[in-house]
């Protein structure tokens, strides 16, 4: 049973290793801001949009519960998670490996997404844009770039066309704002040469969460409490970036 309690909004993202990034932070930066929001992880590394579906199927317990941010151990199936509480927001992503091919994506967004809107029909559902490899790595290579922005393309196309045939709330665009901050002057948003950065990258992607689920303006948000350390300087550009985002219209 997931812990209950008083909150504003409660998020659900049906993820990997990549949301895990993006929900890092995202509970304190909310609780920074003088607002409440509780997130739920369902964390299986590199899950890919099939492997959910026959998780779904399965009712299978595959899933280590992710909450506010932080690994709980315990592990859950996604129909005890989608009936745990009253969700207000549902976020769907392709693993990064695929997530450039659109072919990949179905039936298996639109099987899980049907089943999500069954489960927790108040849910606003919404698509989580995922990122990019760094410049240059051998990981970019093996899926077949050469740049890194020949990759966010095929994805920023996979993810709209995902988004439309669902008939998506929305999507919270993390591919786009990494390659805005490298455009921006960040040299290493990348940890691994795919994941976030345990600060900069972690704080960008928790920041612009906040930001396209709240609608709430960034520009004084005081958190500051990092795996990592972030600068100022960071921090700033950062917040000016996100907030240059137009918030999704959730209600």
């Amino acid at each position: 049973m997931i812990i209950q309690e008083e909150l504003k909004m409660n998020v659900l993202a049906i993820g990997n290793s990549f949301s895990n990034d993006a929900i890092r932070y995202l509970h304190q930066i909310t609780r920074a801001g003088g607002q409440k929001l509780s997130v739920v992880g369902l964390y299986y590394g590199g899950c890919t949009l099939d492997r959910h579906y026959r998780y779904m199927l399965a009712e299978e317990k595959g899933y280590e519960l992710v909450y506010n941010g932080h690994s709980t151990g315990f592990f859950i199936s996604l129909k005890q998670a989608l009936l745990s509480r009253e969700w207000d927001v549902i976020t769907v992503q392709q693993a990064s490996g695929r997530s450039f091919d659109p072919d990949s994506y179905y039936p298996y967004i639109n099987a899980l997404v049907d089943y999500a809107r069954q489960c927790a029909p108040k849910a606003k559902i919404v698509v989580h844009q995922t990122w990019a490899y760094e410049q240059g790595s051998a990981k970019l290579e093996k899926v077949g770039y050469a740049d890194h922005k020949d990759m966010f393309a095929d994805i920023q196309k996979a993810y709209e066309l995902a988004a439309e045939k669902i008939g998506a709330d929305g999507i919270i665009p993390s591919g786009q704002l990494f390659q805005n901050m490298l455009a921006g002057g960040f040299e290493k948003i990348h940890r691994d040469t795919f994941h976030a950065t345990l600060g900069a990258g972690r704080y960008a992607l928790g920041l612009l969460w906040y930001r396209m689920i709240t609608g709430t303006d960034v520009t004084d948000n005081l958190f500051c409490d990092f795996d990592e350390e972030v600068t100022q300087e960071e921090i700033s550009t950062i917040k000016r970036l996100v907030q240059e985002f137009e918030p999704l219209t959730l209600n």
